[in-house]
């Protein structure tokens, strides 16, 4: 469905915020001082998740201390919908990966699938260790089994959530803060 038939105008008054500005700034600060801490001056490969951590990943690689080597991927199970299919690749890390450290950036853990396809990968590539880091936490149980964080932001209620680089039906990328739509068991990441 196009973004014309949800018009981001139409949702906003019955949205919910969660996170203002400011609380993901701090949040973002104490990630960059951890993250920083664990490099220990090493030079990582941080690997943003496009589109949505696009925000995120340019705040977070200014907080983090020590040099780092830029790459993106683009992999998606959403596209501009809600409900997640088969991992799609528009774009991989094209950074030689091998016996480097990466750092995968992404705006939401949901359920993990797109972000486990990322590991995947980059460990096929020959990645030494893969370090993740999300924006948001979504608080469920619906992960993949195998996969953790190792850096968090904030977290998020089961609820479909946007603005801060997460989307709603390709809006809202740009809103300051992060809002919440909706029931319980709404994805979007």
């Amino acid at each position: 469905m196009s973004a014309q038939a949800h018009p981001l105008a139409a949702v906003m008054p019955r949205a919910e915020r969660l996170h203002r500005r400011g609380d993901l700034e701090a949040a973002i600060a104490r990630m960059g001082s951890e993250i920083t801490a664990v490099l220990a001056g090493e030079r990582a490969v941080f690997v943003t998740v496009m589109n949505g951590a696009l925000f995120f990943a340019a705040s977070l690689a200014l907080a983090i201390g020590c040099d780092l080597e830029f790459d993106y991927a683009h992999a998606t199970r959403y596209g501009e919908g809600i409900v997640g299919g088969e991992v799609e690749w528009l774009h991989r890390p094209r950074t030689a990966l091998a016996g480097r450290t990466v750092i995968l950036v992404d705006d939401i853990l949901d359920e993990g699938w797109t972000l486990a396809a990322l590991r995947a990968h980059c460990i096929a590539a020959g990645a030494r260790r893969v370090l993740i880091a999300v924006l948001c936490v979504k608080r469920h149980r619906r992960e993949v089994a195998d996969l953790a964080v190792d850096f968090s932001g904030v977290e998020v209620p089961d609820r479909y959530v946007f603005g801060y680089g997460l989307d709603y039906h390709g809006q809202g990328r740009n809103l300051p803060d992060i809002y919440a739509l909706g029931e319980a068991g709404a994805g979007n990441g």
